[in-house]
């Protein structure tokens, strides 16, 4: 404990510097991601996907500021076990978050969408094998992460091939467009409602004690039944809209229709991430921060400071700005050409995947459930339509985050113990 003391001001300025580029990455990498899909289908430009980042990112990383959350990320170690050597796991968790960043921002670099989760994972996953043994680790909990390479593209693709063939059956392919979107939008409205209720209810207002309690026995019920009355309102509404701009502007297209939709889309699915994954990913910058103001006190569970979730909005905004536009490219350009009706059947079929996951605890990578909605639109469109190598390139990027991580976190963690013990 002695080392932590002595060495406060020092390990405070790599916990906000590491903090700082490990949000960068999350911009960069995570939140370009999912704006990928809006700007590559025209829906939101650069500029204005940025704008809207930042707005709900921060919102919802502002409203999970009372969250007290896991120490260890997933219950990937037990903090018990670092009890007696409270050094070594700050260290260990600044290795982690370098590492982590590190690795975010060479993918980003080379415009691949990785798993800002799978990064963190496979660096504590890399310190705990060193600073304890091998035992130190929960392989079972590790195992079930890894399993959401296969679960979250191939659920999300799903859903997305399916609704896509529905806007395609129900609007696209009449003969009166127009009157067919007139008849059918409502219930894509409907389901934008109930969605995007739904991935805000389970996953970003569950931090500020949110409990809607409808008698039903269970919260994913109730927030099930709150959604479908939400989805209801918004298809009235949205609906009602619709159809009078259709009256009053006949030229205006299918296309810019399910532009908007997309935009509400992206809204929602922004602040249900800066909620959530913000908040997860700045977790290990709370755990070093009550570690050595509790002179090597090691919670499992620790409060979020606001300076956190500062340097988190701050931080993703940024990297969205300045290095997003790889990924980005990658989303919404380079797996299969993207339109407004495409890119809103991938938005919706990854938030379908994101409550589904919620209601049944399916492991799911919300980077992973994106570029397999992507992927499964364009394959509702046909094999010539898209891009495999690309694909093969992002694929064998999810393969190496975790032991690339875990090396890199090793690298480090030696480092840090070499500079200051």
């Amino acid at each position: 404990m002695e080392i932590l003391a002595s060495h406060y001001g020092a390990i405070m300025f790599l916990v906000l510097a590491f903090g700082l580029f490990m949000a960068w990455g999350i911009g960069a990498n995570d939140v370009a991601n999912a704006m990928g899909t809006s700007v590559g289908a025209g829906a939101l430009t650069l500029k204005q996907a940025i704008i809207v980042a930042a707005i709900f990112e921060f919102l919802g990383a502002f409203l999970a500021g009372g969250e007290v959350t896991s120490t260890i990320r997933k219950g990937i170690i037990d903090p018990a076990l670092f009890e007696a050597i409270p050094e070594q796991f700050v260290f260990g968790m600044l290795s982690a978050l370098l590492a982590a960043a590190t690795w975010l921002l060479i993918a980003s670099h080379r415009g691949w969408p990785v798993s800002t989760t799978h990064s963190i994972v496979g660096a504590i996953v890399g310190f705990s094998v060193v600073a304890v043994s091998v035992d130190a680790v929960n392989w079972g909990t590790v195992g079930e992460i890894s399993a959401s390479w296969v679960v979250s593209p191939v659920l999300a693709g799903s859903i997305a091939w399916c609704l896509y063939k529905s806007v395609e059956a129900l609007v696209l392919n009449k003969d009166d467009a127009t009157a067919a979107a007139a008849k059918w939008v409502p219930l894509y409205m409907w389901m934008v409602g109930f969605m995007i209720s739904m991935v805000t209810l389970l996953k970003g207002l569950k931090h500020v004690g949110l409990d809607i309690d409808l008698g039903t026995g269970s919260g994913f019920v109730d927030a099930a039944v709150l959604s479908a009355i939400i989805g209801l309102l918004v298809a009235a509404a949205g609906g009602a809209w619709v159809r009078r701009r259709l009256s009053q502007d006949s030229g205006m297209g299918i296309e810019t229709i399910f532009g908007m939709l997309m935009i509400f889309t992206a809204c929602g699915m922004a602040f249900a991430h800066g909620s959530n994954d913000v908040a997860n990913a700045v977790g290990p910058v709370a755990a070093v921060v009550q570690t050595v103001q509790d002179s090597g006190s090691i919670a499992a569970k620790s409060g979020m400071p606001w300076w956190v979730l500062l340097v988190g909005a701050v931080g993703i905004v940024v990297g969205l700005a300045t290095y997003g536009w790889r990924v980005i490219g990658t989303i919404g350009k380079r797996i299969t050409e993207l339109t407004p009706s495409r890119g809103f059947a991938a938005e919706l079929g990854a938030a379908g995947t994101v409550v589904i996951a919620s209601g049944t605890g399916l492991p799911i990578s919300t980077t992973h459930t994106l570029v397999g909605a992507v992927l499964g639109v364009g394959l509702a469109r046909g094999t010539g339509v898209v891009d495999f190598n690309t694909v093969k390139q992002i694929v064998s990027s999810w393969l190496v985050t975790l032991p690339i991580a875990a090396v890199l976190a090793i690298a480090y963690f030696y480092t840090l113990k070499a500079v200051f013990i």
